[in-house]
């Protein structure tokens, strides 16, 4: 049901909803059933929405590892330039990140991301009409600002609109949306490749543009953050949003008051002249430990190598002993699908085993991989065997990423910062992640000339390591607690030291597969 406000200022009345004020509204709402099925198929219905900004970012991702094997042979240009029109996107979307966290408290989280939307379409245009790497470079600059703003908000609106008993799986749907835009890459790719090299990788960037007009579209159906509303004081918008997210009135009206006491302290906060990012940069013990998990948990699934495995896919299995493109292409499509069904398994887990199970299993399994895949690269290249092999081991880290790391980080980061620091922390955690991205991207080849791409593959394996030790040490369980009950989680040491205890969860992810 859309609100529709027409007429003078102060005089408000809506058409279409049968109502004469908000208020009314908010009366027949919560006077009618409100169905748990119903709620629940709402809430998905915006999170997917909110969420094709993600398949975006995906798209690029995939489209690009086939892509700029034919843009550098259209376009005669240098490895080096190779690797910084890959990883330029992931560096430049920064600037969306930080400046999505400043636009989304300033105009709304869905104008933020429809606005996100449209500087991406821009860049896929210029990208696909470019006659010169110095155009293709203009484009991928836009489109990698697009992707900073897309990346910065959806997780955070989706964590904001969703009950707590789903918000795992909700926020994980952005996950969902990159992989399965990275499967639709390899896919246009494999599809595209038969054509002339002049025209196969403008088409290959152009079909990016679809998803991104969609969610221009999308945006207009979807409901505000009533949390953003709440900190606007539009406590009654806020509530309608809220009866249609909950499964019954007194949900909404309990959520409603923990958001507003929220709010509250938040306002407090502003009086006392303290701003957010004076916060941030001098954070208190909780913060600290929030920004320490967020952030680090966010950089960590970078630098383990996926980006750089997703980019360079076919670099990998050409170094394994594959030659044809298209056998190279088709080999990049079993990697999509891969991380695509993986994804949907750690949908039906997040919520019922936890966080921290599925990142103990993901960067556990993701460690051992990494390491064969380093060993088979080193001593079984261009062997049958070793073929086989390598693409087993791409495949098998891809979906130990999918299952935990990948998705659980922005379940993470959208869901511990308290809600006066929610959007601007989130997008920092972002920046991070895109930078990190960005760094791996623009230095795979080069580290891969200097110590052979086995040789980095067991640089890769060494970090994915450590990040197993970093989930035992500073990230909590946020399972089934509200998001005002995580911003208390952080602020007292008995939790925040609880990971012995929080280990035993394995067993219990273990006993439940």
């Amino acid at each position: 049901m859309e609100l529709q406000e027409t007429g003078n200022v102060g005089v408000p009345k809506y058409k279409k909803t049968g109502y004469d004020t908000i208020e009314e509204e908010i009366q027949g709402i919560a006077c009618k059933e409100n169905g748990k099925n119903s709620s629940k198929k709402y809430v998905l219905v915006c999170a997917i929405f909110a969420s094709l900004n993600s398949v975006i970012l995906g798209y690029d991702i995939g489209v690009m590892s086939g892509a700029i094997l034919f843009v550098q042979e259209d376009l005669k240009i240098s490895e080096l330039q190779v690797e910084v029109l890959v990883g330029i996107l992931s560096i430049i979307s920064l600037v969306g990140s930080l400046a999505g966290g400043k636009a989304s408290d300033a105009i709304g989280r869905k104008w933020t991301m429809a606005f996100g939307a449209i500087v991406f379409q821009s860049g896929a245009a210029i990208m696909a009409l470019a006659p010169s790497f110095e155009v293709l470079m203009v484009g991928r600059i836009l489109t990698g600002i697009g992707v900073g703003f897309a990346v910065a908000i959806a997780p955070t609106y989706i964590a904001e609109i969703s009950p707590s008993v789903a918000r795992g799986s909700l926020t994980s749907i952005p996950e969902i949306s990159i992989n399965f835009g990275i499967l639709l890459g390899y896919v246009s790719n494999y599809a595209f490749s038969g054509l002339p090299v002049h025209t196969n990788w403008r088409i290959m960037l152009a079909v990016g543009i679809l998803p991104s007009a969609f969610t221009c579209f999308a945006l207009f159906i979807i409901p505000e953050s009533p949390r953003w509303l709440v900190m606007q004081s539009m406590t009654a918008k806020a509530r309608l949003v809220l009866l249609k997210t909950t499964e019954n009135a007194k949900e909404a009206e309990e959520t409603l008051a923990e958001i507003q006491l929220a709010a509250g302290l938040a306002n407090a906060e502003k009086h006392k002249e303290r701003s957010v990012w004076r916060e941030l940069l001098n954070p208190s013990p909780g913060v600290k430990r929030m920004l320490i998990a967020g952030c680090g948990i966010q950089i960590f699934q970078q630098i383990t190598g996926m980006d750089a495995t997703v980019y360079y896919s076919p670099t990998i299995f050409k170094d394994a002993g594959i030659k044809s493109s298209s056998e190279l292409l088709a080999a990049t499509v079993a990697v999509g699908f891969t991380k695509t069904v993986f994804i949907l398994v750690a949908i039906l887990l997040i919520d019922k085993v936890g966080r921290k199970p599925l990142l103990y299993v993901s960067t556990i399994g993701m460690t051992g991989f990494l390491f064969v895949l380093g060993l088979t690269l080193s001593f079984l290249g261009n062997r049958p065997v070793g073929i086989k092999l390598a693409i087993l081991c791409v495949c098998g880290n891809a979906a130990f990423f999918s299952v935990g790391i990948g998705p659980v980080c922005w379940v993470l980061s959208s869901e511990i910062f308290p809600l006066r620091l929610r959007a601007q922390a989130s997008s920092i955690g972002a920046a991070g992640s895109r930078v990190s991205s960005g760094l791996v991207a623009m230095s795979f080849l080069t580290i891969s000339h200097a110590i052979t791409v086995g040789g980095t593959f067991f640089v890769f394996a060494a970090i994915s390591a450590l990040s197993v030790a970093f989930v035992y040490k500073c990230v909590p369980e946020t399972k089934g607690k509200s998001l005002e009950q995580i911003e208390k989680l952080f602020q007292t040491d008995k939790h925040w030291k609880g990971g012995e205890v929080e280990l035993g969860d394995v067993e219990h992810l273990v006993q439940k597969q």
